[in-house]
């Protein structure tokens, strides 16, 4: 059943999502050539706390970590650990947040230094196609015209779209329905759900430099691209309203879309 959100709820769920983006805003000095992924999630562990927060992945179906944090060819689920960031990698983190009985969930992807055309071109095609998902969620379009406006722009690009994960609600519990995936379904258009003032929703495109091909490796968890192409994966939550889409995993000055050269949104 899809729940919808009152202005005060949202407004309750726009806390939650700020801690989300603070705590990015936190780790950012990490997200450097030399930094184990380990060192980002024990920081993320740190943030979520200070902000009194709740870590809303730790030990989510038994996940380890406080964040997930996928780098180059690892698309979603990167388990944080031992690993040394480089320069030229491509670094998604994913954060999710429960604060005040609502959560918060957003990723946001990183080149590390200059990065390959490869690189470059997959992040900035992962943003544009957020962007556009994010316009789209108006009162009155339909969620097959916010999923197909996401779809457009990395089919335009020729890259990868991966099919198998998907953005979803969100409200009191990290993932309600309805089910937000990048690429039009024929369920998704029988069900031709409108989009109404009070649904909130995770969308997190994510796109492949190679094709949209993947599959997981042997510790259950990291999703990597079948290809060895990068991938990036970049997410926010936003609430329709009758004013438009409010995008809720800001930090206060932040805007969006972003403005051109700023990391990460």
């Amino acid at each position: 059943m899809i729940q919808l959100k009152s202005p005060r709820e949202i407004d309750q769920m726009a806390v939650a999502g700020e801690m989300v983006a603070l705590t990015f805003q936190a780790i950012q000095p990490l997200i450097v050539a030399g930094t184990l992924t380990v060192a980002i999630d024990e920081a993320v562990r740190d943030k979520v706390s200070d902000l009194g927060g709740k870590p809303l992945f730790l030990g989510y179906h038994g996940f380890p970590a406080h964040s997930c944090i996928s780098v180059n060819d690892q698309v979603v689920h990167g388990i944080p650990g031992p690993r040394e960031l480089l320069d030229g990698d491509l670094v998604s983190i994913d954060i999710g947040i429960g604060a005040g009985g609502f959560c918060g969930d957003s990723a946001r992807s990183f080149l590390i230094g200059e990065g390959s055309k490869s690189s470059r071109r997959t992040l900035e095609v992962c943003r544009e196609a957020l962007a556009a998902g994010i316009a789209a969620a108006t009162p009155g379009n339909t969620l097959v015209a916010l999923v197909g406006a996401i779809e457009a722009k990395i089919r335009a690009a020729n890259l990868g779209l991966v099919e198998k994960y998907v953005g979803h609600g969100i409200g009191r519990e990290m993932h309600e329905e309805p089910q937000v995936p990048n690429f039009v379904t024929p369920s998704l258009k029988q069900s031709n759900l409108e989009l109404r003032p009070g649904l909130v929703l995770a969308i997190e495109p994510m796109v492949n430099g190679g094709t949209g091909e993947v599959r997981t490796l042997d510790d259950g968890w990291t999703v990597v691209t079948c290809d060895s192409s990068v991938s990036a994966h970049c997410e926010h939550t936003v609430a329709v309203t009758e004013e438009g889409p409010r995008v809720l995993t800001l930090a206060p000055g932040e805007a969006w879309p972003p403005i051109p050269g700023t990391p990460g949104q």
